[in-house]
């Protein structure tokens, strides 16, 4: 790594004229129009550094290329997104004829467990069965994971294998319109091979095991984000992050900053630990420790997100008609509350607008900040408790693109506030842009187009009056810095279009240069 780093000829958002970028000891060490004389020594020590351009200084010149802040991830499963390169894809199919003969062709008797992932059932025109699954996957043991990770279908083999109860069905006759939820954790009811919410996320434990998965497969999905101008990600994977994310950098995965979270289960540990949220983890100073994470309700797609009012086709005496409520509001004050004065931070799933104002009723009970992540569909008067209170918004606008049709479905009525970003950046929230990876790519260019354009797939934009300015989805993409300013984190991306000025449209395919991770290079193309 060279002592400077001096990008030469750089364009900035929205701004006329060339500059010349500093990068120094980590930091953006100078600023000046291109051509200009850099600051002297002493200027530099001001900011941190104290070398400026001579021998030990490497240059390069952008020819007008844009300069922005790194970007960030504030959603990722890392390790759901690593293993879903290895998974049978399920995400172009439309049915559960679709899936079943995706699964034929790929079980072929083989003896290892067929693992498919992205079927979202939410508007198929049939059921799932277990008997179907079992009809055409043999002894294989079969698990397909829905594109929201709140759903499996699993065939007879691999109940067994994953020592779960048999999935029943939840009366799923009317194309798709059911909740699967009961008040057994969300295993439905006569057949279907349905896991849902808390059964779903503990076959998930017992299936994924990040030990398993090599360091080299972490760090090609790391330098694959580089690649898109990601600097960081905030990982929400339920597994033993505190531990395992210092190995990995141990083990020379060093291209992305990681902030990482703790499950409720995990939490007593961490408490004991004494890990406070902001503490570096690492010898390189590259993982932190981030907030709880507890989640409180379901999702669209599977219909288990807590609403206020019931989901169409639903008796109202259906145990679920409104969703799930995962965790009653008196323990999520708890959990909160021991992470709170243990100085850890929450960061509460929140879906349905039910779950949305009970997760900001608990945060105002206890008086503490925090995130509530997605955030999908909010009540009217909710809207300005996010700012009041001091609370981030994390959301992902591509899942309002994934989700459109379905919400237009089963949110029939109440779409104007549903994945509503203008809304939230009128009344004032913070806002944080992520993926939800493996839900959506881990690319934050696709959510910056969607909250900018509303717009996908050459389809007219969808509540296009939700739309939020471009530069405000990149300030959301970038933790909060609007632009390249001497004395921040030399974590800087090399764009050849203003993300400022180009179309919505562009935005998705947006090419990009150069990654640099405290000023050194993390992914070139210049």
């Amino acid at each position: 790594m060279p002592d400077n780093l001096l990008l030469k000829n750089a364009s900035l958002p929205n701004t006329g004229g060339r500059f010349d970028v500093l990068l120094s000891g980590g930091i953006i060490a100078a600023l000046v129009p291109a051509g200009s004389p850099l600051p002297d020594g002493p200027c530099l020590r001001d900011h941190g550094g104290t070398a400026v351009v001579g021998p030990g200084t490497q240059t390069h010149d952008l020819d007008g290329r844009y300069v922005i802040p790194g970007l960030w991830d504030n959603h990722v499963h890392f390790g759901q997104w690593v293993t879903r390169q290895q998974r049978l894809d399920l995400s172009a199919t439309a049915s559960a004829a679709d899936v079943l003969d995706i699964v034929r062709s790929a079980a072929g008797g083989r003896a290892e467990m067929l693992v498919g992932f992205g079927f979202r059932d939410a508007l198929w025109p049939d059921s799932p069965t277990l008997a179907a699954l079992d009809s055409v996957s043999g002894s294989t043991p079969v698990v397909l994971i829905s594109g929201d990770l709140h759903c499996l279908w699993v065939n007879s083999a691999a109940l067994g294998i994953l020592g779960l109860p048999g999935a029943r069905d939840g009366g799923n006759d009317d194309g798709g319109n059911d909740d699967g939820g009961n008040d057994d954790g969300g295993v439905g009811a006569d057949g279907s091979g349905l896991l849902r919410e808390g059964a779903c996320f503990e076959a998930l434990e017992k299936l994924q095991d990040p030990t398993q998965l090599s360091h080299a497969a972490y760090a090609r999905a790391a330098e694959a984000a580089a690649r898109r101008g990601v600097v960081g990600i905030v990982d929400f994977e339920n597994t033993d992050n505190v531990s395992q994310w210092p190995e990995r950098v141990r083990h020379g995965m060093d291209s992305l900053r990681v902030e990482v979270s703790v499950w409720p289960d995990r939490l007593d540990a961490a408490i004991r630990s004494g890990v406070k949220t902001g503490d570096v983890l690492d010898s390189r100073g590259l993982v932190t420790m981030g907030p709880l994470k507890v989640i409180v309700d379901g999702s669209l797609n599977t219909r288990t997100a807590w609403c206020w009012d019931p989901y169409p086709g639903l008796p109202a005496a259906h145990p679920h008609s409104c969703g799930v409520e995962s965790v009653p509001l008196a323990e999520l004050q708890g959990l909160m509350a021991a992470a709170h004065s243990a100085g850890l931070g929450a960061a509460i799933h929140a879906i349905g607008d039910r779950a949305n104002t009970a997760v900001l009723d608990a945060f105002e009970a206890l008086g503490m900040p925090g995130v509530i992540e997605h955030a999908q569909l909010v009540s009217e008067q909710d809207f300005a408790r996010f700012k009041a209170l001091g609370l981030a918004a994390s959301v992902q606008p591509e899942h309002a693109m994934d989700d459109r049709d379905v919400a237009d479905a089963f949110w029939a009525g109440r779409t104007g506030r549903a994945f509503a970003l203008a809304s939230l950046h009128r009344a004032g929230a913070e806002l944080r842009l992520g993926s939800d990876a493996p839900v959506a790519p881990l690319d934050p260019w696709f959510a910056i187009a969607s909250a900018v354009g509303r717009s996908r797939d050459g389809r007219a934009p969808w509540h296009p009056e939700q739309c939020i300015p471009a530069a405000a989805a990149l300030t959301a993409s970038t933790r909060g810095r609007s632009a390249v300013r001497v004395g921040d984190v030399a974590d800087v991306v090399v764009v050849e279009k203003d993300p400022l000025t180009v179309p919505a449209d562009q935005l998705r395919t947006m090419p990009v240069s150069a990654t640099l991770l405290g000023g050194r290079f993390t992914w070139s193309d210049l």
